[in-house]
């Protein structure tokens, strides 16, 4: 009897380390590009902080200080910048992103028709992520995504088309106002169809 409990006990055994090598196999991510990711701030004083390169180990750290808005033409920014691998989101219905900021964090998504080079639509979307200190993975629908509190009344709403966009931003939620700083992390990104 004994023998069998000991038999039966080591089978359990195999059969937890075969799953959890699997299960570990199964949430891998694909490593990041360095040719993908970048970042960007405005001629105002804000910073972007790195440890030498923007991907080590695998992962981002970067470190944002946002100055406060300069006057009513011109505004601060802080911004991690995805560059998508097929040139746009057509073709995905979620975006996957692991990650931790000490403070919310923005995914904003804007298509062509956004900026001085477009059509004056306010065509820019985007939703908000929880503040986390520990490695989070959210998935956001992108039907989830609207237009921010500061989009002028007045423009059109062409709703969100994934094929004008052609990167994601990341940034920390500062205030126009006041600014601030965040230290932003990423590990993976993924768009699921």
């Amino acid at each position: 009897m004994r023998f069998f409990e000991i038999t039966l006990l080591a089978a359990l055994a195999n059969f937890f380390a075969i799953f959890s090598v699997y299960a570990n196999v199964e949430i891998t991510q694909a490593p990041l590009d360095k040719y993908q990711w970048s970042y960007d701030t405005d001629p105002y004083g804000s910073e972007a902080i790195i440890n030498e390169k923007l991907i080590r180990h695998g992962g981002i750290w970067i470190k944002f200080k946002r100055v406060p808005r300069v006057d009513a033409k011109r505004n601060s920014w802080v911004e991690l910048i995805h560059r998508l691998p097929g040139a746009s989101l057509a073709g995905s219905q979620k975006i996957r992103l692991t990650y931790q900021c000490d403070i919310a964090l923005i995914i904003k998504l804007s298509q062509q028709e956004y900026g001085k080079h477009g059509d004056k639509s306010y065509a820019h979307y985007q939703i908000e992520l929880p503040a986390t200190n520990q490695w989070s993975t959210k998935e956001v629908d992108l039907k989830d995504f609207s237009r921010p509190a500061w989009t002028p009344t007045n423009s059109t709403d062409h709703g969100l088309i994934p094929k004008h966009i052609d990167e994601i931003y990341l940034t920390p939620s500062m205030t126009d106002k006041d600014g601030g700083e965040a230290i932003l992390q990423v590990r993976a990104i993924e768009l699921i169809p």
